[in-house]
């Protein structure tokens, strides 16, 4: 076990490094931050922040040099520099975990391989492969394989014109043609794994997306007992196959009935941040359990929640949100991520709503979200359209 008052390194410092810089910190660690953003949100709070891209010699000797174990924020840094500092320190999770899950062509690849349900795809390495119009594979999503994330890196096509227009717009790096399906719901299931192989895993969340960005998640998931067990027990395989250590999210489709494995995240999930308010332990303090060898924590849900994104968008022309609309509320727990500037489609925050009646919550959550000014919720772009729109519609 690494054990207090240890250092640790984290690359990234966005909210999710800034959330296990705080669990850290309760738990006694002390934490190093790397990250090219002098105001990144995480290194704020850190012991002390390395400025310096994610390939910096100087920088990352002295993160081999002043702390037990490192981890990661998001999927793209670079798996050289994992495998570089694996050398020297503990690394969760590994750069092969994490190489196959910032890649699309790489995870597709596993979950085909290893037979897990996934949306029929094909790899486009150049124009000649972009299947017929008559293929299974139209009307698609054509996704570029690196640096895609929150709906950016995508474009939906009809036809394989359009794919192969999509395919210039990337500057024809390579993609994957997926299959777009007709949604039922979305749901997604955030688990933490130690390196013996012990798995703790958080309830299935149900996800509500607009524009590409999570915008509520329900916890529990609304779905049937069969979806529940189903995506349980596929997000422990995937954790397993990966061979993966730390905190892990995995998201679904479910079309028509059928489950599909979507793709995986190699760190904590937007989708878990229910789990600060509403869980035993915290995914993100699971994050720190599964990198230092502790035992970990009880992922048990003690309240039902909604979770709301809170985007750059309701900073009006840079005016702050009505705040106290939110903190009048009992039950309701504000998050705010300390970044310097609000942008359009930028994860400023989020507010979760706590309690054990659902559909008081969900009702409050969706009240609350339309008062601060995010915009009315259609029902082609929910889960369970009609029953949330009713509930939109209320006010």
């Amino acid at each position: 076990m690494i054990l207090p008052p240890s250092t640790l390194g984290m690359l990234g410092g966005g909210q999710l490094a800034r959330f296990f810089v705080i669990a850290a910190h309760e738990m006694g660690y002390k934490v190093v931050v790397l990250d090219p953003d002098e105001k990144s949100p995480a290194g704020l709070l850190a012991d002390k922040h390395l400025c310096a891209d994610f390939d910096d010699y100087e920088a990352l000797n002295e993160i081999a040099f002043t702390c037990s174990a490192v981890t990661t924020e998001f999927e793209n840094v670079p798996t050289s520099t994992l495998e570089s500092l694996s050398k020297r320190v503990t690394v969760q999770p590994s750069a092969s975990a994490v190489a196959i899950c910032q890649h699309r062509v790489m995870e597709k690849n596993f979950l085909n391989d290893h037979n897990f349900p996934h949306v029929p795809y094909a790899v486009i390495n150049s124009e000649k492969d972009i299947p017929a119009t008559d293929s299974r594979l139209y009307p698609g999503i054509l996704k570029i394989a690196r640096f895609g994330y929150d709906g950016k890196g995508q474009v939906r096509v009809a036809t394989a014109d359009e794919a192969l227009t999509a395919f210039k717009t990337f500057s024809l790096r390579q993609c994957i043609l997926e299959r777009r399906l007709s949604l039922d719901y979305e749901v997604s299931v955030v688990l933490a794994r130690d390196s013996v192989g012990n798995i703790a895993a958080f309830p299935t969340v149900e996800n509500a997306h607009r524009d590409g960005i999570l915008d509520f998640s329900i916890v529990p998931a609304r779905c049937s007992l069969d979806i529940h067990e189903q995506t349980q027990k596929l997000a422990r395989s995937v954790a397993e196959k990966l061979g993966f250590v730390g905190t892990l999210g995995v998201e679904f489709f479910v079309s028509d009935g059928i489950l599909y494995v979507n793709e995986m995240a190699p760190r904590p999930h937007n989708s878990g941040h229910f789990t600060i308010d509403a869980c035993v332990t915290n995914q993100f303090e699971q994050q720190v359990r599964a990198l230092c060898g502790l035992p970990l924590g009880n992922p048990r849900l003690h309240s039902k929640a909604v979770m709301v994104n809170l985007l750059g968008d309701v900073w009006d022309y840079g005016k702050e949100p009505e705040w106290r609309v939110l903190f009048s509320q009992t039950g309701l727990k504000l998050h705010l991520y300390g970044k310097h500037e609000a942008r359009l489609g930028r994860k400023m925050g989020h507010f979760t709503v706590v309690g054990h009646d659902a559909e008081g919550l969900l009702k409050t959550a969706m009240n609350i979200r339309l008062e601060i000014g995010i915009a009315k919720t259609k029902s082609s772009e929910i889960n369970n359209g009609a029953v949330l729109l009713e509930l939109t519609n209320a006010n």
